[in-house]
């Protein structure tokens, strides 16, 4: 016995001894160990890689790498055996997205009373701005964390690839094993991968101060790295420009923040060439069509969200159906990611607990995953993307011995993690029994004998002592690899003779033998032999599992109202409607409408079209859809880039947000198409995006195909910062006179920019060999194309004196102003604005809500529109805009607008403003089938459209609407039923959080705050 106890210690000891090789060109402290470091795993079910597994097989490793994986291999004397009868031995796993080891930058600490920092703190000859940050390399500060690695470790990883989560452009990351050792032996691939992001991270600078700053710096930063590598002398030295370009060889991986922005990172890729690993959010099931489309290969978390305690009645109106549903739907987004063909590798980045992530990971098998494809997310894929498959992620000749030896399969909850063996160095995460205990043994401990069984896995096994088929106790027991010890009270009836018996004892073959000890302090040996499989408790019976959802299922967008199967364009004729065609036809009684192909084919009376959809229109009214020149809805991640005093090079198209709610709700009013502007915090402010309101459409998808290009610019007290707070005085303009000069400036730079490019694109093919091109400038393209009329300005105005002064400089420029928004003097100058050419955009009846619209009157737009100025009426904001139709009735009372021409103020006009008048704004064959059915004559205050069509699709229906409202109401009971069971049943839930949607209005400058809240909300 004492001698079978010895011989496990020294083969124990043999696996535990991992000598220090010693490094290459490193001395040696002491007496060089040279054992071979030879292991032999044998009789184990060994999970070569994601889709081999081998049963009773060997794996034999030396020198840290794996020498042989199969059965009968021929062990070479000297190899350390371990027999893993019953075990499991898995690949080491690994972690694309981590912060392991690299330390952190503070972010930068400002409050409300520091002066804005509009240039880099970074000293050195780095990027202009603070947010690129590509020189940084992560292996240059890289140190092994003993702690950190310990937890990693015990998920089951063995590598993971670490960088600085820092900025939008944060350099390299670099691929270490988690041993620990020396920096030197840990790191694999110093330079592994080139990260970035939308979030600036620690940089105070304040540009970027929105999504769409921020895409656009990283836009522009491509461009300028481009042009500095192409230079033999460089005119400068930027090492960020100079770094980012040598990373272009290396896998880029990119933090897209949240579900929308993977489309939007994947866009910058198409355009520089790149296809991006994208670091996703778990919500990409919203969106799977539009995420496969991408390409992209994909980094997804399983950090499932907790069911929200809806005990109370009030917090449960607190949470939105799309937040309840994401709880439902979060554990099947790896599924649906497999059934589409996406390929994505698992992070346990964003878990507050990393010992949640295989309750997670199981989770997701459980809601239909495959098993293998689970392995291969952890093990070939995050291996694969960084081109290091032939060392990690698999066990085969030649590759590192990182594995992990298992009780079992280790996607199943009863599983445990025994060992997680690194560069063939040995970590023990729970002591390995020496077998499975599993059984029925007899306990024969003096005179007496007793039944014993002992029930589950290895390292969870339950002792309890049989009193007969029917009934038991269970005993408090401990297991430490080949150790035992219990506790029982053999007599529990007796209370007079009660004895509690202490029992320790080792393995001897199948059986136990030991030692007992009384309260007395008395021995008494012991034996336990094996007699047979236990009879364990008659589980009860499972509940059938609830009916997994498909992507059919999904609603898109993924809110109340969205549509679990895509609208289909139809052919409809309405028939005997009141249409009000905006043409010179005038409005028509009991007329008709037929609509094919998403356009309107024919307008007329007694018309008929065999296997149309027919539409009684009788008593209603017909019009074209409105269209809100002036809008700020669907934009996410910040309406201004107010951080600079020009920032024509951002675009709001980047950042159109189709998920918002507000799409939806002006559909209700009508409207089925607007312009998306930029905000009003500069003169010179980003390019606008033209939608149209097809609700559940991505965001590309919501674009005016072939529309003209739009720029917002604004005069006012906002450009010149009067509303800012009393420290913002650095930034020029401060006066209403700056603004003039830095719209001179501007376009002269643009002339000049114009004028380099010509003289390059001028020269022969030889003499632009030994020429440097010309900068790239997004900002200066943007202004070039204004001045050539490829882009049209719509300038935030309000008093007569800027108005004249911006047509004036448009003059000097030889180039017209389109449209002036707002524009509540209008009345003042509308001769001259209709000697320019430029149209007014306008409220119906806002004034006196600041100093600049004190001399507004609700006249204004009918006498602009008296002058011959194309007049429209915007909304500029989401809540009117549900309500243009009485906005335009307002101008029958102020200034006695003909109902016809009122309307046309927010239909046809806005559509001349827009140059879309040959595509929308009157019911006119050939133009597109963007319609609104109302019940009433549609400037009425009780008008209520009853249905919206865009393009032949009818995006709002009032019948459709009200029963969608009766399943938005019983989807909410039924998942706060399913919340309140969940627990129940002891799952952890988290209190209601009240979450209001933030909506964009011209003057917000806090778009950045907003953003990185939205960016990380998934994280």
């Amino acid at each position: 016995m004492i001698k079978r106890i010895l011989l496990s210690f020294v083969a124990a000891a043999a696996l535990m001894a991992q000598p220090v090789q010693a490094q290459e060109g490193y001395p040696i402290n002491g007496v060089q160990d040279t054992r071979p470091q030879r292991y032999a795993f044998t009789n184990a079910t060994v999970v070569q890689d994601y889709q081999t597994t081998l049963e009773g097989a060997t794996l034999l490793i030396e020198g840290g790498k794996v020498v042989a994986v199969g059965k009968n291999i021929s062990l070479p004397a000297g190899t350390v055996v371990q027999d893993l009868k019953g075990r499991w031995i898995y690949p080491g796993f690994v972690e694309l997205y981590a912060e392991y080891g690299v330390p952190k930058l503070e972010r930068s600490r400002r409050n409300r009373y520091d002066p804005p920092q509009s240039e880099t703190a970074t000293p050195g000859a780095y990027s202009w701005n603070q947010a690129i940050r590509s020189e940084y390399d992560a292996i240059s500060q890289f140190v092994p964390a003993a702690e950190e690695a310990k937890a990693w470790r015990e998920q089951g990883f063995s590598v993971v690839l670490t960088h600085r989560q820092d900025g939008i452009a944060r350099g390299t990351g670099a691929l270490v094993s988690l041993a620990d050792d020396k920096t030197q032996n840990v790191v694999l691939i110093p330079q592994a991968s080139s990260h970035l992001s939308f979030s600036k991270g620690s940089s105070g600078q304040e540009y970027p101060g929105s999504l769409m700053g921020a895409i656009a710096l990283l836009r522009q930063t491509y461009l300028d790295a481009s042009w500095y590598q192409s230079q033999k002398v460089k005119p400068f030295t930027d090492r960020s420009l100079g770094a980012f370009w040598e990373q272009q060889r290396l896998p880029q991986i990119f933090d897209a923040g949240n579900m929308l922005s993977i489309l939007r990172a994947d866009k910058i890729g198409d355009e520089f060439g790149k296809q991006y690993i994208i670091r996703g959010t778990g919500e990409e099931y919203q969106r799977l069509e539009a995420i496969k489309a991408t390409g992209a290969s994909l980094i997804i978390p399983v950090n499932f969200p907790e069911a929200y305690d809806v005990s109370d009645p009030l917090d449960e109106m607190n949470v939105s159906l799309s937040d309840m549903k994401h709880w439902e739907m979060a554990p099947y987004n790896p599924m649906l990611l497999q059934q589409k063909g996406i390929e994505f590798a698992f992070t346990s980045d964003g878990l507050k607990d990393k010992k949640v992530f295989w309750k997670n990971l199981r989770k997701a098998v459980a809601h239909g995953l495959d098993k293998q494809a689970a392995l291969k997310a952890l093990t070939h894929t995050p291996a694969r993307l960084l081109g290091a498959q032939d060392r990690v992620g698999a066990l085969r000749p030649g590759m590192l011995a990182n594995f992990l030896i298992t009780s079992g399969d280790v996607l199943e909850d009863e599983s445990t993690i025994y060992e997680n063996w690194i560069s063939g160095k040995r970590y023990q995460l729970q002591a390995m029994p020496a077998q499975e205990l599993a059984g029925r043994y007899t306990l024969a401990l003096g005179q007496n004998q007793y039944t014993i069984d002992i029930t589950g896995p290895a390292g969870k096994e339950k002792f309890r002592l049989v009193d007969s088929d029917t009934t038991g106790r269970d005993l408090k027991a401990a297991v430490s690899e080949n150790l035992i010890s219990f506790t029982f009270n053999p007599n529990p009836k007796d209370t007079v003779n009660a004895r509690l018996l202490r029992l320790s004892g080792w393995w001897d073959g199948r059986n136990w033998k030991g030692l007992g000890r009384n309260e007395q302090g008395q021995e008494m040996p012991f034996s336990m032999t094996y007699t047979g499989p236990a009879k364990e408790k008659k589980k009860e019976e499972k509940k059938p599992k609830e009916a997994l959802p498909t992507p059919s299922n999904v609603p898109t967008p993924f809110l109340a109202y969205g549509h679990t199967q895509p609208l289909q364009q139809q052919r409809y004729l309405i028939k005997n409607v009141t249409v009000w065609t905006n043409e010179q036809e005038g409005i028509l009684q009991n007329a008709d409408v037929l609509v094919e192909g998403g356009k309107i084919r024919q307008v007329g009376k007694n018309l008929s079209a065999a296997g149309a959809q027919l539409i009684d229109g009788s008593g209603k009214h017909l019009t074209s859809g409105i269209i809100d020149e002036h809008s700020h809805i669907a934009i996410q991640g910040g309406v201004n880039e107010g951080t600079q005093s020009v920032t024509a090079e951002v675009r709001i198209g980047d950042v159109v947000n189709s998920e918002d709610i507000n799409i939806y709700r002006q559909l209700a009013g009508g409207v089925t198409a607007a312009q998306l502007l930029h905000g009003s915090a500069n003169p010179i402010g980003g390019q606008s995006a033209l939608i149209k309101l097809r609700w559940g459409k991505a965001p590309e998808e919501l674009k005016i195909a072939g529309a003209d290009g739009y720029i917002k610019f604004a005069l006012g007290e906002n450009v010149k910062q009067a509303n800012w707070g009393p420290h913002y005085t650095e930034r020029f303009p401060q006066s209403r006179m700056g603004v003039e000069q830095v719209m001179v400036d501007a376009f002269t730079r643009a002339r000049a920019y114009e004028q380099a490019w010509k003289d390059y694109n001028g020269l022969s093919k030889k003499q632009k060999a030994s020429a440097v091109a010309p900068r790239r400038d997004l900002e200066l393209e943007t202004l070039v194309d204004i001045l050539n009329d490829k882009r049209h300005i719509t300038s935030h105005s309000y008093v007569q004196s800027e108005i004249n002064m911006l047509m004036k400089v448009a003059d000097q420029f030889d180039f017209r102003i389109n449209t002036f928004t707002h524009i509540l003097e209008g009345y003042k100058v509308a001769d001259k604005m209709a000697r320019h050419g430029v149209g007014g955009s306008t409220f119906a009846d806002w004034w006196v809500y600041k100093m600049e619209v004190q001399e507004a009157i609700p006249y204004n737009a009918a006498l602009m529109h008296g002058q011959g100025v194309v007049t429209a009426i915007n909304s500029d904001d989401a809540e009117m805009a549900r309500r243009l139709n009485q906005e335009a009735a307002k101008t029958v009372k102020y200034g006695g607008m003909s109902e016809e021409e009122a309307w046309k103020m927010v239909t046809l006009n806005p559509a001349k403003l827009l140059h879309l008048d040959n595509r929308m704004g009157s019911v006119k064959a050939g133009k597109d089938a963007d319609l609104v059915l109302w019940n009433d004559n549609p400037l009425s205050i009780y008008a209520r459209p009853l249905k919206t069509m865009i393009d032949g699709i009818v995006y709002y229906d009032l019948e459709l609407d009200e029963k969608m409202r009766q399943e938005v109401a019983r989807e909410r009971a039924r998942l706060i039923l399913k919340m309140q069971e969940a627990g129940k049943r002891g799952e952890s839930t988290k209190p209601v959080a009240v979450k209001t949607q933030y909506i964009w209005h011209c003057e917000d400058r806090n778009g950045y705050n907003h953003q990185e809240a939205e960016l990380h909300e998934g994280h």
